[in-house]
């Protein structure tokens, strides 16, 4: 059994992106970067925001916070996208989610740039994923697919199933997972006899939010099983939807949480920033 290290994978995909800023034209359009909006206090979210604050000074790129009050209305928030839709010098916008619930969070997400979305939550960026033409690719999901080939899993003609059927996680995750010719199964709240599908799976993807969710006679010998999960457990301990010490022993690989795709969250939107840099100048 491996344990995926996302701390590891992370580390060297950052250095890899500070080379690439490194090497990037400082032209009279402005340098790179990235601006992240944050309307509220969820303690949550604040911690986030500041991982990606705090990412982008490791790896070369500005970046701009703007807080904004929990009691801010839809016209103010959208008029601070598009501000930023209109500076030259933010590559990237990245509105925090979730946002107070009077605001109406798909109309936001919809008034980015879409060449600026570095979330990849803007339905321009999911049609060109789910049409195999992707640029900017859901964070999480993107992170994912750079664990699995750090390693050199195989995905092609695998039998892969995703557990969970979110925007931001489940469904373009399937899509990657079909892009690298996997057969995929995506199982959701909903689905029937859940665990027969999932131990036939060559790789699992557990993206449902339920602590310890899944279990030893869920998953066959030598699966691949990627926790996406982010919960606590019965003490308050940070877990994952995998329930680790019982499932590891089966497995050929499997994420840590935390330490396993969490880490690469943070990492694929400075990449993602770099690439919507590079297309907005026409940089290979």
């Amino acid at each position: 059994m491996q344990i995926i290290d996302g701390k590891l994978v992370a580390k060297l995909t950052r250095e890899n992106i500070a080379r690439q800023v490194q090497a990037l034209p400082q032209d009279k359009l402005g340098k790179i970067g990235l601006a992240v909006i944050l309307v509220g206090d969820d303690p949550a979210s604040k911690v986030y925001v500041r991982n990606k604050i705090n990412g982008c000074a490791e790896v070369g790129i500005a970046s701009t916070l703007e807080a904004m009050s929990a009691d801010s209305t839809f016209e103010e928030v959208a008029a601070k996208i598009e501000q930023f839709n209109a500076d030259p010098e933010i590559s990237g916008i990245l509105l925090q989610l979730p946002v107070p619930k009077h605001l109406d969070e798909a109309a936001l997400l919809h008034l980015i740039d879409p060449s600026k979305d570095v979330d990849g939550c803007h339905y321009v960026q999911k049609g060109k994923l789910w049409t195999g033409e992707p640029e900017l690719i859901p964070c999480t999901p993107y992170g994912v697919m750079k664990l699995l080939d750090h390693y050199s899993i195989p995905l092609e003609g695998k039998n892969a199933v995703v557990v969970g059927r979110s925007n931001l996680v489940g469904k373009p995750l399937a899509q990657l997972l079909l892009d690298r010719n996997a057969t995929v199964t995506v199982c959701h709240s909903r689905t029937r006899d859940l665990g027969s599908i999932t131990s036939r799976a060559d790789i699992v993807c557990v993206a449902i939010g339920k602590a310890k969710f899944l279990k030893a006679d869920m998953v066959k010998e030598g699966a691949v099983v990627i926790d996406v999960g982010m919960d606590r457990d019965e003490n308050g301990k940070l877990c994952g939807d995998v329930d680790f010490a019982e499932v590891a022993p089966k497995c050929s690989y499997i994420t840590p949480v935390p330490g396993g795709v969490g880490p690469m969250t943070v990492t694929m939107l400075l990449q993602n920033t770099v690439t919507a840099y590079k297309l907005s100048r026409g940089i290979e």
